[in-house]
């Protein structure tokens, strides 16, 4: 079985899918600078599967710590999750953003040539399609043009990397995963979203309203020419996109393969707000303010050639995430 170096490793996305890998039979070891995220993962990460991943506090912009882990690592497969991504911020502070994730990542590719490592699965997003003529993306659509942040721009850089990189080595495998919106929490309510900071996506800055931490959800435009005219985007629930990871690595193959991971059904801000209050029983207060730059109308996924290709496809639902969400905040409160 493969042994897997997740960076990122105790971020949101990073830690379900060690959860998934485990569950599925692989050795997973764990990179991250808890800049948004919490060493305490670790315990949560065990409490579910048993295992305690090895894990190393280190940044991919510190070449020398990559050397030093990846010489006693002996890793098969790297995922690379790490990397800044809230799309206003990177609006305000946009060279934080493009030296970090993108210099970050060509030193992570650097150690893993020096040390033979062949396997890359890296952690996209569905914001390298910018402004489309159809909101439904599909991956043969052009990249690129007209991106509406400096994030989004960083995850298409990075993916031009990796194709240039595969042709100087044709016996590099990389798999780039186009992520849409990931939302909810471990079943078991232990681990779930919760970054340090003020968040910029709406699942962590609704819970952190349900939890009363803000007053109230602030909904970035209403006149956008959708049904409710708020912004609609494809939600997928955490454990299905961390499934998606597990799918992707066990049908690695040569060359660059990209697949969207999302459901195919988007959801506006209203609808998201209307979902949460079902499940939660709940009012959630919130106002109409203008739009966010960078934010685009719609969109969501086609995702039909991870379901062909890796066999993936996403099993639980919108209330599902809600049910998940509220359930790891009432573990939060205890």
């Amino acid at each position: 079985m493969k042994k897997i170096l997740a960076t990122g490793g105790t971020g949101y996305i990073g830690s379900h899918t060690a959860i998934e890998l485990i569950k599925n039979g692989y050795e997973v070891e764990l990179l991250d600078n808890l800049f948004n995220s919490k060493v305490t993962v670790l315990d949560q990460i065990e409490k579910i599967t048993g295992v305690r991943p090895k894990f190393y506090e280190a940044d991919i912009l510190d070449k020398d710590a990559l050397d030093k882990i990846f010489a006693e690592g002996h890793y098969d497969t790297v995922i690379h999750f790490a990397g800044l991504k809230a799309v206003a911020e990177s609006v305000e502070k946009p060279l934080w953003y493009y030296y970090n994730n993108i210099t970050g990542t060509v030193n992570l590719m650097e150690v893993m040539k020096k040390h033979g490592v062949k396997e890359m699965v890296f952690s996209s997003s569905a914001t390298v399609y910018g402004i489309q003529d159809t909101p439904e993306c599909i991956e043969t659509m052009s990249t690129g043009g007209q991106i509406s942040n400096p994030y989004g721009r960083t995850k298409f850089f990075i993916e031009e990397i990796i194709k240039d990189y595969v042709v100087s080595d044709p016996s590099f495998k990389a798999t780039i995963l186009r992520y849409f919106n990931p939302i909810g929490a471990h079943e078991s309510g232990l681990i779930g979203e919760d970054p340090n900071g003020i968040p910029n996506n709406l699942m962590p800055i609704i819970m952190r309203v349900a939890q009363g931490k803000i007053p109230e959800l602030s909904v970035y435009g209403d006149d956008y020419d959708t049904e409710d005219g708020t912004a609609r985007r494809d939600y997928i629930h955490v454990v299905d996109l961390a499934k998606g990871h597990v799918a992707a690595i066990e049908h690695i193959k040569d060359g660059v393969s990209i697949y969207n991971l999302g459901t195919g059904k988007p959801s506006s801000v209203l609808e998201m707000i209307a979902a949460f209050e079902k499940a939660s029983g709940e009012k959630l207060p919130y106002k109409v303010v203008g739009r966010r730059a960078g934010d685009l109308p719609e969109i969501w996924a086609n995702a039909d050639k991870a379901k062909r290709e890796l066999g993936w496809s996403t099993e639980l639902t919108i209330d599902d995430a809600m049910r998940d969400t509220i359930n790891y905040l009432n573990h939060v409160k205890e």
